[in-house]
């Protein structure tokens, strides 16, 4: 059994959940898999901005933090992904759509049964609305964060729910671009851990990459642009 180390201390990003989530839904629900994606989809869905919020089921799909935690011995994650979405739409929880791209594939999207969630369905069906697959910034930015996920966890360790955090906060911060070379320099130098790779990237931030980039604007860049604020604060901490 995977041992959960409790939530740290300080300030800590939140979902909102329904009380008719723990009213209504939580006791009538009697299937892990439904359970899981339910809380996923509440989760993933709240962390969109702007109206319509939906994620389609090939995103769903590739989503190794979702796909880590269904599966079993005797059916494979994708097939307990189905089987979660399935009860969810069956019961009423999630709304689905099926839409057909270019090319002629189908491709599921899901909307949370909520007034938005309604209301957006509804201006599908009437072609007032269109569902596509997100190729704006937002799932740019979701595709580049699934890379650096994906590149912690191979070489740092597993993707605990504080290390999720803390890395959508450098993303803020910083160019995935160094995200991804100061993880590969901690495990050049042999150090996997979240709190040395953050050590390279507020160096770097500071003092410049010290490679092609030129050290100076780049020094000047951070500590006059959207990150002074932060630097400012982490060097007085140190």
């Amino acid at each position: 059994m995977k041992v959960f180390s409790g939530f740290p201390a300080g300030k800590m990003s939140l979902t909102p959940v329904p009380d008719l989530f723990f009213t209504d839904l939580l006791p009538a629900i009697d299937n892990l898999n439904e359970l899981k994606v339910t809380l996923h989809l509440i989760w993933r869905l709240n962390q969109q901005r702007g109206y319509p919020r939906y994620v389609s089921f090939r995103e769903l799909s590739s989503d190794r933090l979702l796909l880590s935690g269904l599966g079993s011995a005797v059916a494979a994650p994708e097939t307990c992904l189905r089987d979660g979405l399935e009860r969810a739409v069956a019961r009423g929880t999630l709304l689905a759509a099926t839409v057909r791209d270019e090319s002629g594939a189908e491709q599921v999207f899901y909307l949370l049964n909520s007034d938005k969630g309604r209301h957006a369905l509804q201006q599908w069906q009437a072609g007032e609305l269109q569902l596509v697959a997100k190729a704006t910034p937002e799932a740019r930015a979701e595709a580049v964060e699934s890379n650096i996920f994906a590149l912690y966890e191979q070489n740092i360790g597993l993707l605990q729910p504080m290390i999720v955090d803390a890395l959508r906060e450098a993303e803020g911060l910083y160019p995935a671009a160094w995200i991804e070379d100061a993880i590969r320099e901690a495990v050049t130098r042999n150090k996997r851990s979240w709190r040395y790779i953050q050590r390279i990237l507020e160096r770097w931030a500071a003092e410049g990459r010290g490679d092609q980039i030129d050290k100076q604007d780049d020094r000047q860049r951070y500590a006059e642009g959207k990150y002074a604020a932060y630097l400012k604060g982490r060097r007085k901490e140190e």
